[in-house]
C-alpha cells in the first residue's frame, strides 16, 4: 500500500477531484502539503506546471503552502513565472506567495520574468510589490537586467512606473534629499 501523500499526489496528477476532495476532508489531514520524495514537488507544483488556475485556487483555499519549494529550490510562483502563466502567478500571490523569494540561483521571479522578456508578468510582479533591487547570485538585480542592451524598453518603463507609484527614484541619487 502506498502512503497517503503518494495517493494524494497521484490523484492530483490524475485530476481526480473526488479522491483529492476526499483526502482533504479527513479530519486533521495535512496531506495538502505532501511532497513527492524524488522531486520535492507539492500538489501546487503539479497543478501550476499544467497551468491550472482553478486547481491552484482550490488547493490554496484548502491550505496548500504557496511558498513550498521543490528539490531544485523552485516555488510554485517561480514555476508559474518560468512558464509565463500570469493567471497562475496572480492566484499564488493572492494566496500569499512571496514575490521576492529566490530560486537556487538566487533569481527572484521578477528576474526570471525579465530574462523571459515577459512584460505582462513583470508588470504583475511589480504591481504586487516585487523589488527590482533584489540581486541574484551574480550580484545583478532585476533593474540591472532591465537596463541591459537588447531588453525590451517596456520592462525598464514598468520598473520606472512602479518606482513612481512607490515614490521612489530607483536609487538614482544617494544621500539626503532637499
Amino acid at each position: 500500500m502506498m502512503s497517503e501523500g503518494y495517493e494524494f499526489l497521484k490523484a492530483v496528477r490524475d485530476r481526480d477531484g473526488t479522491a483529492v476532495t476526499e483526502a482533504l476532508s479527513q479530519p486533521g489531514s495535512v496531506v495538502v502539503n505532501a511532497r513527492d520524495i524524488t522531486s520535492g514537488e507539492s500538489a501546487l507544483h503539479i497543478v501550476t506546471e499544467r497551468r491550472d488556475a482553478v486547481w491552484i485556487r482550490f488547493l490554496t483555499q484548502k491550505g496548500a503552502n504557496p511558498n513550498v519549494r521543490d528539490k531544485r529550490g523552485n516555488s510554485p510562483l517561480s514555476l508559474a513565472v518560468s512558464l509565463g502563466f500570469v493567471e497562475g502567478a496572480k492566484e499564488l500571490i493572492e494566496a500569499g506567495a512571496r514575490v521576492d523569494e529566490t530560486n537556487a540561483t538566487g533569481e527572484t521571479p521578477l528576474i526570471v520574468a525579465i530574462h523571459r522578456r515577459d512584460t505582462a508578468m513583470v508588470e504583475t510582479l511589480l504591481e504586487n510589490g516585487a523589488s527590482p533591487d533584489r540581486t541574484d547570485n551574480s550580484g545583478r538585480s532585476a533593474r540591472d537586467y532591465a537596463a541591459m542592451p537588447g531588453t525590451d524598453p517596456r520592462i525598464a518603463k514598468a520598473i520606472a512606473d512602479a518606482d513612481a507609484r512607490r515614490g521612489d527614484d530607483g536609487g538614482a541619487t544617494y544621500g539626503p534629499r532637499f
